[in-house]
């Protein structure tokens, strides 16, 4: 039974059940969601309470278990039991798809060398929500998670990922986004484009896009905004070409100190044109040079 509306249930095999839950919007909760929450032997949920404000609003009414980062280590092995012994448990987050940059994932790794089913129930995601509205690429996409609140480890992972041919996805609190984003206009590129996606699917829900530098110089200047916030960053433009002028010096210039042909090879490492094509203009300005 959920609220005063009775459903038939069909009962779960044994499995761990990985259900999406809202972002935000209550509304946003599948069927299968409801269904699978309400019959499962076992509610594992990363908060209790916020857990039970779902719960509550659907009716349906049992205990949950807390599993979360501080009791994972102990938790995990009698969960994998339960299900070996044949019981169903249901694995919740706070909000969204379990696992993404919450608790969960060493429970799945357990389960799956167990040799026991693991079972997505779909749903809601920031990630992807985030990314459907910011008008980015959407054919690749890299998840980047949170910065680290460190500067120096910070800008280091921003140069790790500034060539990653997708758009960029990152979660961020809303007391580092200003520092965040001028630490991206920094190291990923101050025209790169991007939106910053706060409060998804609430009543404040809000986008806002801009050129990285943009962004950085409103939230520096804006109150702390609230609420959840997830950062998407346009992929890298392609480089530009090398202009003729430009590459004629860097051949007779190579050209003094070695042969044609590695003058030929150190100019197409410098700047990505094919050899054949570099030994050949080399030629032909040398030529013109007699």
């Amino acid at each position: 039974m959920i609220g005063q509306t009775t459903m038939p249930a069909r009962p779960l095999e044994p499995a761990l059940y990985i259900v999406s839950t809202p972002i935000g919007n209550l509304g946003d909760i599948t069927l299968r969601a409801l269904e699978t929450l309400a019959v499962a032997d076992i509610l594992a949920c990363e908060d209790t309470r916020v857990t039970r404000v779902l719960l509550e609003r659907y009716g349906i009414r049992r205990r949950a278990f807390a599993y979360h980062e501080h009791n994972e280590s102990e938790a995990t092995p009698r969960l994998v039991e339960a299900v070996a012994g044949g019981k169903s448990v249901a694995l919740v987050s706070d909000a969204g798809t379990p696992l993404i940059s919450d608790p969960g994932f060493r429970l799945v790794g357990a389960m799956a060398e167990a040799g026991l089913r693991v079972i997505p129930i779909p749903g809601a995601s920031a990630v992807l929500s985030a990314l459907a509205v910011s008008g980015l690429a959407t054919d690749s996409f890299f998840f980047a998670g949170f910065l680290s609140p460190k500067d120096g480890a910070k800008r280091s992972r921003l140069n790790a990922v500034k060539a990653i041919p997708g758009t960029l996805i990152f979660y961020e609190s809303p007391r580092r986004l200003a520092v965040s984003l001028q630490a991206m206009a920094d190291e990923l590129g101050a025209d790169r484009q991007a939106t910053v996606s706060r409060e998804l699917t609430k009543t404040f829900e809000e986008v806002r896009r801009g050129t990285l530098s943009e962004l950085a110089a409103h939230y520096a200047e804006a109150d702390t905004p609230r609420g959840e916030i997830v950062i998407c960053v346009a992929p890298p433009g392609e480089p530009d070409a090398p202009k003729e002028a430009d590459v004629d010096t860097l051949l007779l210039s190579l050209s003094e100190e070695m042969s044609t042909a590695k003058a030929a090879g150190e100019a197409a490492k410098q700047t990505g044109l094919p050899k054949g094509d570099l030994y050949k203009r080399l030629l032909e300005l040398k030529d013109a040079q007699a």
